[in-house]
């Protein structure tokens, strides 16, 4: 089944562009560890999730470019196609000529009704070239006006439209020090909408990714690109081809479903979290080797002390004993910090993965106590190595890992709506004082579900 992604804004774009190229090159190397057979299946899979055949024989992108400037979008469609491995549809996009000026509520009440018709075409001959559509991926900032705004506004399309087909949103949180002045307002707006209309949330937050590219990557003088391309490596980590059950010989068919089905057992709990390892710079890796044994043990305390990457983890919180509901006191302040699970999915590619002891991540102690443990915890497995790593793991979480950030988010925006301020830049596209308010009781609900797991 074939996933459209839907990139939104410049953000969405340039990711989008990354994550496409990371795609083609993992599916595309070489790997002698595999045999031919199993080579080709993960090339044909690759292909019929992300990619359709032109006549020229070039794939073709499964994707529609959204923005209301040209410029981002006119670099995405010249560099892929400069590429000449892939290429976008240069019939699958929709640029303005006026973009929405950093404001949600010009992106969501202004360009999206305007737009929609335009835009929803472009999707629907998209999906028309799936012979079985999985769903969408939209790919999105919160900070800005036409990632966040408009993009609320497709999704609400898209849920609209195809209301059986699986919409996974990918939003990347912005710098806590700040892009935009309003950027809590429309973080907030978006969020709220987004609950409403996707079947889940995958968060990338920038300020874990930069850490990344300076202290895992060893990146001096870090640019957007250098950003996205962690972020398009980690996003391929999860999307490409694996093996959902252990005795299955066939890739897995429904990629979104099969995430959904991990990770969303109740609608109410619906973000993501991705964390990868090994991550390093290609020209360490030929001097790098790594254990399973290792590699998991890494993955699972970076979850249970919500650890963003490796370096840096705290080794010395702990799950709390079984039936144990009031913690003694010298243990009080570590299990305070200790990140409770909904459901859990790990990702395994490489050689040797069957013999992978994944016990730890059964733990019942990890999870909220109100879903068996055994509905909890899903792992997916490839023997083919993914983009140049021997051995890789990736952790798709659905835990308390955004509690932190979506509280100081939401109370920054709730502290200058209550002096009133730029609430004029909202109003005047018809976003009222109202609108606010139900997007932070919304949000409210969100974290006091999360708080209380």
């Amino acid at each position: 089944m074939s996933i459209v992604a839907v990139q939104l804004g410049q953000c969405g774009n340039q990711i989008g562009r990354e994550v496409f190229n990371t795609i083609y090159s993992d599916a595309h190397g070489t790997h002698g560890l595999c045999s031919k057979k199993e080579n080709e299946a993960y090339h044909d899979a690759c292909a019929e999730r992300f990619f359709s055949e032109a006549q020229s024989g070039v794939p073709v992108a499964r994707a529609v470019l959204v923005d209301m400037e040209p410029k981002v979008i006119s670099q995405t469609l010249s560099i892929a196609a400069r590429s000449g491995h892939w290429k976008y549809d240069n019939r699958s996009h929709f640029c303005q000529k006026q973009g929405s000026g950093n404001n949600w509520a010009n992106g969501y009440s202004i360009h999206g009704p305007r737009n929609k018709e335009a835009i929803m075409n472009l999707v629907q001959k998209e999906v028309e070239k799936c012979d079985r559509l999985s769903g969408f991926f939209t790919i999105m900032s919160m900070a800005g006006g036409t990632g966040s705004g408009l993009g609320a506004f497709v999704t609400q399309c898209l849920r609209d439209a195809f209301p059986t087909s699986f919409i996974l949103n990918h939003v990347i949180w912005p710098y806590s020090t700040g892009e935009v002045i309003v950027q809590n307002y429309n973080s907030v707006l978006t969020l709220s909408h987004l609950y409403r209309s996707s079947d889940a949330l995958l968060v990338h937050e920038n300020d874990v990714i930069h850490k990344i590219c300076a202290q895992l990557m060893h990146i001096k003088q870090i640019s957007f690109r250098d950003v996205n391309q962690v972020i398009a490596h980690q996003l391929g980590s999860v999307f490409q081809p694996a093996h959902t059950v252990e005795a299955d010989i066939h890739y897995s068919r429904n990629p979104l479903g099969d995430l959904m089905e991990a990770l969303v057992p109740h609608p109410e709990f619906k973000m993501l979290g991705l964390r990868n390892i090994p991550q390093m710079p290609e020209n360490s890796l030929a001097y790098s080797t790594f254990s399973w044994p290792g590699l998991i043990k890494h993955l699972r305390q970076m979850l249970i002390a919500n650890a963003k990457m490796e370096e840096g983890i705290d080794w010395q919180v702990r799950p709390p004993c079984p039936g144990s509901t009031v913690p003694s006191s010298h243990s009080t302040n570590k299990l305070l910090h200790f990140n409770t699970s909904i459901a859990n999915l790990v990702i395994l590619r490489g050689k040797d993965t069957h013999r992978v002891d994944l016990g730890s991540f059964r733990d019942p102690s990890l999870y909220t106590s109100w879903l068996n443990p055994q509905d909890a915890f899903n792992a997916w497995k490839s023997p083919r190595a993914f983009n140049k790593y021997e051995k890789s793991a990736s952790l798709v979480s659905n835990s308390q890992f955004l509690l932190k950030p979506l509280d100081n988010v939401v109370g920054k925006a709730w502290n200058m709506f209550a002096s009133k301020a730029y609430i004029h830049q909202y109003t005047k596209f018809g976003i009222e004082e109202e609108d606010f308010l139900d997007s932070f009781t919304a949000l409210e609900q969100v974290i006091s579900s999360y708080t209380n797991l």
